[in-house]
Protein backbone atom coordinates (compact mmCIF):
# COMPACT_ATOMS: atom_id res chain seq x y z
CA UNK A 1 0.00 0.00 0.00
CA UNK A 2 1.30 3.46 -0.97
CA UNK A 3 1.59 6.16 1.63
CA UNK A 4 0.54 9.68 0.67
CA UNK A 5 2.29 12.49 2.48
CA UNK A 6 -0.04 15.45 3.00
CA UNK A 7 2.42 18.07 4.19
CA UNK A 8 4.18 18.71 0.84
CA UNK A 9 0.84 18.77 -0.97
CA UNK A 10 -0.56 21.20 1.58
CA UNK A 11 2.47 23.44 1.06
CA UNK A 12 1.87 23.34 -2.70
CA UNK A 13 -1.78 24.29 -2.16
CA UNK A 14 -0.67 27.32 -0.19
CA UNK A 15 1.94 28.29 -2.79
CA UNK A 16 -0.22 28.07 -5.95
CA UNK A 17 -2.75 30.75 -4.88
CA UNK A 18 0.14 33.11 -4.16
CA UNK A 19 1.50 32.54 -7.65
CA UNK A 20 -1.91 33.07 -9.22
CA UNK A 21 -2.55 36.27 -7.28
CA UNK A 22 0.91 37.61 -8.21
CA UNK A 23 0.22 37.18 -11.94
CA UNK A 24 -0.83 40.29 -13.85
CA UNK A 25 -4.52 40.43 -14.79
CA UNK A 26 -5.38 39.01 -18.19
CA UNK A 27 -5.62 41.68 -20.84
CA UNK A 28 -9.04 42.11 -22.39
CA UNK A 29 -9.21 41.22 -26.05
CA UNK A 30 -9.47 44.17 -28.37
CA UNK A 31 -12.75 44.77 -30.17
CA UNK A 32 -12.77 45.79 -33.82
CA UNK A 33 -15.83 47.74 -35.00
CA UNK A 34 -16.88 47.09 -38.60
CA UNK A 35 -19.14 49.64 -40.26
CA UNK A 36 -19.57 51.01 -43.77
CA UNK A 37 -16.98 48.56 -45.06
CA UNK A 38 -17.35 48.11 -48.82
CA UNK A 39 -14.58 45.55 -49.21
CA UNK A 40 -11.70 45.59 -51.68
CA UNK A 41 -9.00 43.06 -52.45
CA UNK A 42 -10.05 39.65 -51.11
CA UNK A 43 -6.39 38.66 -50.67
CA UNK A 44 -5.66 41.79 -48.63
CA UNK A 45 -8.76 41.34 -46.47
CA UNK A 46 -7.97 37.65 -46.01
CA UNK A 47 -4.49 38.50 -44.70
CA UNK A 48 -5.81 41.32 -42.52
CA UNK A 49 -8.49 39.20 -40.84
CA UNK A 50 -6.04 36.31 -40.34
CA UNK A 51 -3.74 38.67 -38.43
CA UNK A 52 -6.63 40.09 -36.38
CA UNK A 53 -7.85 36.58 -35.55
CA UNK A 54 -4.34 35.60 -34.41
CA UNK A 55 -4.51 38.43 -31.85
CA UNK A 56 -7.73 36.98 -30.45
CA UNK A 57 -9.75 40.09 -31.24
CA UNK A 58 -13.50 40.35 -30.96
CA UNK A 59 -15.47 41.86 -33.83
CA UNK A 60 -18.56 44.04 -33.53
CA UNK A 61 -20.49 44.46 -36.77
CA UNK A 62 -22.06 47.90 -36.48
CA UNK A 63 -23.08 48.56 -40.08
CA UNK A 64 -22.53 47.11 -43.54
CA UNK A 65 -19.75 44.58 -44.12
CA UNK A 66 -19.83 43.68 -47.78
CA UNK A 67 -17.83 41.89 -50.40
CA UNK A 68 -14.25 41.12 -49.26
CA UNK A 69 -15.11 42.28 -45.74
CA UNK A 70 -17.19 39.10 -45.31
CA UNK A 71 -14.05 36.95 -45.43
CA UNK A 72 -13.76 37.76 -41.72
CA UNK A 73 -16.34 35.01 -41.20
CA UNK A 74 -13.64 32.47 -42.04
CA UNK A 75 -11.16 33.83 -39.53
CA UNK A 76 -13.02 35.14 -36.50
CA UNK A 77 -14.82 32.46 -34.51
CA UNK A 78 -18.54 33.14 -34.32
CA UNK A 79 -18.37 33.33 -30.53
CA UNK A 80 -16.14 36.41 -31.00
CA UNK A 81 -18.54 38.17 -33.40
CA UNK A 82 -21.53 40.20 -32.33
CA UNK A 83 -23.90 42.27 -34.43
CA UNK A 84 -25.72 45.52 -33.79
CA UNK A 85 -29.19 46.49 -35.02
CA UNK A 86 -27.85 48.08 -38.24
CA UNK A 87 -25.35 45.31 -39.01
CA UNK A 88 -25.49 43.64 -42.41
CA UNK A 89 -23.42 41.30 -44.54
CA UNK A 90 -23.39 41.78 -48.31
CA UNK A 91 -22.48 38.66 -50.29
CA UNK A 92 -21.75 38.50 -54.04
CA UNK A 93 -19.49 36.97 -56.68
CA UNK A 94 -16.01 38.45 -56.71
CA UNK A 95 -14.41 39.61 -59.95
CA UNK A 96 -11.94 36.71 -59.89
CA UNK A 97 -12.97 33.06 -59.52
CA UNK A 98 -10.14 32.47 -57.03
CA UNK A 99 -11.41 35.35 -54.88
CA UNK A 100 -14.96 33.96 -54.97
CA UNK A 101 -13.58 30.58 -53.86
CA UNK A 102 -11.75 32.24 -50.96
CA UNK A 103 -14.94 33.97 -49.86
CA UNK A 104 -17.13 30.88 -50.27
CA UNK A 105 -14.66 28.73 -48.33
CA UNK A 106 -14.70 31.30 -45.52
CA UNK A 107 -18.43 30.85 -44.92
CA UNK A 108 -19.74 28.22 -42.51
CA UNK A 109 -22.25 25.70 -43.91
CA UNK A 110 -25.27 27.47 -42.35
CA UNK A 111 -24.24 30.78 -43.96
CA UNK A 112 -23.75 28.99 -47.31
CA UNK A 113 -27.25 27.51 -46.99
CA UNK A 114 -28.66 30.99 -46.29
CA UNK A 115 -26.89 32.36 -49.37
CA UNK A 116 -28.16 29.51 -51.55
CA UNK A 117 -31.70 29.95 -50.20
CA UNK A 118 -31.54 33.62 -51.24
CA UNK A 119 -30.48 32.99 -54.83
CA UNK A 120 -26.78 32.10 -54.44
CA UNK A 121 -23.82 34.28 -55.22
CA UNK A 122 -24.34 36.53 -58.23
CA UNK A 123 -22.97 39.90 -59.30
CA UNK A 124 -25.81 41.52 -57.32
CA UNK A 125 -25.50 41.73 -53.55
CA UNK A 126 -27.53 39.52 -51.26
CA UNK A 127 -27.96 41.27 -47.90
CA UNK A 128 -28.24 39.49 -44.57
CA UNK A 129 -29.80 42.00 -42.17
CA UNK A 130 -31.94 42.01 -39.06
CA UNK A 131 -33.88 40.01 -38.13
CA UNK A 132 -32.18 37.16 -40.10
CA UNK A 133 -28.71 38.15 -38.97
CA UNK A 134 -29.67 37.51 -35.32
CA UNK A 135 -30.37 33.86 -36.14
CA UNK A 136 -26.69 33.41 -37.00
CA UNK A 137 -24.85 35.92 -34.80
CA UNK A 138 -25.32 37.10 -31.24
CA UNK A 139 -26.50 40.61 -30.52
CA UNK A 140 -23.98 43.00 -28.98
Amino acid sequence: MRKLTIAPLLGLCLFVPILVSAMPPAAQAETIDVFDNHGGSVAAYDARWAAIAARGANVRIVGPCQSACTVLLGHIPRRRICVMRNASFGFHLAHLQSATETLWNAYQPDIRRWIKAHGGLTHEFIWMRAPNIFRYFKKC
